[in-house]
């Protein structure tokens, strides 16, 4: 990706965790998947994914839309806007997740791993054949070459999870063991089976925290061909992929072209769209959904729209206070504020009844804290912290708060004002003050698109029925991701999507640790033992039992925290694409991919 550079090969073999490893524990047996829980689902010497095509026709060229701008190809760094082409196609892992399960990997650069069953430790045994695009072979020392990389500039995710390895062993050039003692982590096996491998003789790592449009050297099945800032990125199928006879990637990457265009605005991208400039789209608008399909493309059947069901856990979108800012540092403060939303009255009139109420973190998944009373587990879970939960969440009684769909309920504008009562709030002279300085209740909402603005516009009116003064304030692209990475806003809204299998991204979004750590997903500020408790607790489950009550426990105190007003989702995936685009029939329990689909033969 960067300048070559041999000499850091040098230093980590100087380094102790190039000799600190020890043999691995007679009990490890050699696996070719890792689940987070119980066995994968495929045997070995699967055929194909289930969900994939293994006749599939290869050829053509797929054009796809993404909407703001890039200035980086390196989405695995703190700096710079980059997409994820990179480590979606040009890169690859050690294995590769099962998009029909919750979370389990299966082998790819790595033919299998071997692990006992304490998960301590777990060796990964690379199959000799990966090469990257220059000819030179993938080895072990290209992992942890990657592995020290990404711990020491990758993103909070990477650095916090890969940090908690104690050492890394090459044993042989196709033989690497991660010493994993006293993590505690059972899906952190998982999450370095997933970590995208550099080029060690091709990465430069004292530039590798800087932006780069430089495209790198990967093993994957595309290599970036064109790159124009801001504006497009093109990949090309690699004629020479060392891994297209792979099982796990049979039916796969059928497109010869992959080409991504950029666009500034919604309203753009979906013009372009209506015009025939790209082929698939994933719709996101509920009112365009509604209202905005119906086109001569459609019409004269050269478009195709879909709607396929969401079998995942729905996640949180919703308000988020920084409660970095003194004035959303009062919970009870967050709570009032919550009354303000009026979900009846903007589904039916910004969103055409379409959406339902967020009410967990987890919706809509037996994940999900929402009308469920706390079981044993939760609540011998929640005992060291007999403040965390409130008592009506902790009995399933909690839910958001519901108006009159008026747009105009007095009894919830009645009780924020109440509860800010208690918080030191007075509403004098039509404006909402600080009982003992007569400061007024100001604060800005941060967002980026026109969407994102009439949502907040709407919730701004609602407040200030109450006194409170809510400024919207619309950001370019880049400034508003630098604004959040540094946490520079009071309020923004954002959606924290869930996996049915919840686990160290929990760490990034909701610690104590990423609170305090720039680039992070933790734009709450939330900083709570508890959460953290519960967090260690989801990661340490042997048991799905024993992970299902530590997710709900985490979910009944985050909702307790009211770090955020939650807005909505929906329960299904929108489609719209070109009739000749074809997938299919079997839908992987994750959703459909586009990796999966190919281009009718003509």
């Amino acid at each position: 990706m960067r300048p070559s550079r041999r000499e850091m090969l040098g230093i980590l073999a100087a380094s102790p965790l190039a000799w600190a490893g020890s043999a691995l524990p007679a009990s490890a047996t050699e696996r070719h998947g890792i689940a987070m829980h119980g066995e994968p689902a495929l045997p070995a010497g699967f055929p194909h994914l289930p969900y994939a095509n293994p006749d599939a026709p290869r050829g053509g060229r797929i054009i796809l839309a993404l909407q703001g701008s890039f200035d980086s190809l390196n989405p695995l760094i703190v700096l710079g806007v980059a997409p994820d082409v990179v480590p979606r196609y040009v890169l690859q892992s050690m294995m590769m997740r099962s998009l029909d399960e919750p979370f389990t990997v299966y082998g790819l650069v790595a033919r299998s791993a071997e692990m006992p069953e304490d998960r301590s430790a777990v060796t990964f045994n690379l199959d000799p054949r990966a090469r990257f695009s220059d000819g030179r072979p993938l080895t072990a020392e290209d992992v942890r070459f990657t592995f020290e990389l990404l711990r020491k500039h990758g993103k909070p995710f990477h650095r916090s999870s890969f940090g908690q390895a104690r050492s890394v062993t090459v044993e042989t050039p196709h033989r690497i063991r991660f010493d994993l003692t006293g993590a505690n982590d059972r899906e952190l096996p998982l999450n370095i089976a997933m970590m995208p491998i550099f080029a060690a003789h091709a990465t430069d790592p004292e530039t590798f925290g800087s932006t780069t449009l430089t495209p790198p050297v990967g093993s994957g099945p595309y290599r970036i061909a064109e790159v124009r800032p801001g504006e497009r990125i093109v990949l090309r199928r690699r004629e020479d992929y060392w891994g297209k006879d792979l099982p796990i990637v049979r039916g796969l990457f059928n497109f010869d072209e992959i080409r991504y265009d950029f666009y500034r605005d919604a309203n753009t991208m979906f013009e372009a769209f209506k015009a025939g400039l790209y082929d698939f789209r994933l719709e996101g608008d509920p009112d365009r959904w509604s209202t905005g399909y119906d086109f001569p493309a459609l019409r004269e059947g050269r478009v195709a729209v879909e709607s396929l069901p969401i079998r995942t856990p729905k996640g949180m979108n919703g308000f988020v206070f920084n409660t970095r800012r003194a004035i959303f540092a009062d919970m009870r403060v967050r709570e009032a504020l919550g009354h303000l939303f009026d979900f009846g009255w903007v589904n039916r009139n910004l969103y055409h009844g379409l959406l339902t109420r967020s009410d967990s973190y987890f919706a809509g998944s037996d994940l999900s804290s929402a009308g469920r009373p706390a079981g044993e587990q939760e609540r011998s879970l929640l005992a060291p912290f007999p403040d965390a939960v409130r008592p009506d969440i902790l009995e399933g009684r909690w839910a958001p708060p519901s108006s009159d769909g008026s747009g105009r309920d007095r009894e919830q504008a009645r009780e924020a004002l109440r509860i800010l009562d208690d918080a030191g709030w007075a509403l004098r002279n039509g404006t909402l003050r600080r009982k003992d300085n007569g400061e007024p209740f100001t604060f800005e909402m941060l967002v980026n698109s026109r969407q994102q603005e009439r949502l907040a516009l709407n919730f701004a009116q609602s407040l200030a029925r109450i006194g409170i003064a809510a400024r919207v304030r619309l950001v370019d692209d880049v400034q508003y991701w630098r604004r959040l990475s540094t946490f520079d806003f009071d309020m923004v809204q954002w959606v924290w999507p869930a996996s049915a299998s919840p686990g160290n991204e929990q760490r990034n979004r909701w610690s104590s640790t990423a609170a305090q750590r720039g680039g992070s997903l933790n734009y709450s500020g939330a900083s709570s033992p508890a959460i953290d408790r519960m967090i260690d607790a989801l990661l340490e489950a042997r048991t799905r039992e024993d992970f299902v009550a530590a997710v709900r426990a985490l979910d009944r105190v985050l909702l307790s925290g009211f770090y955020v007003v939650p807005l909505f989702y929906v329960n299904d995936q929108w489609l719209a694409y070109r009739t000749g685009l074809k997938r299919p029939e079997r839908l992987p329990f994750l959703g459909t991919n586009i990796d999966t689909w190919w281009w009718q033969a003509r």
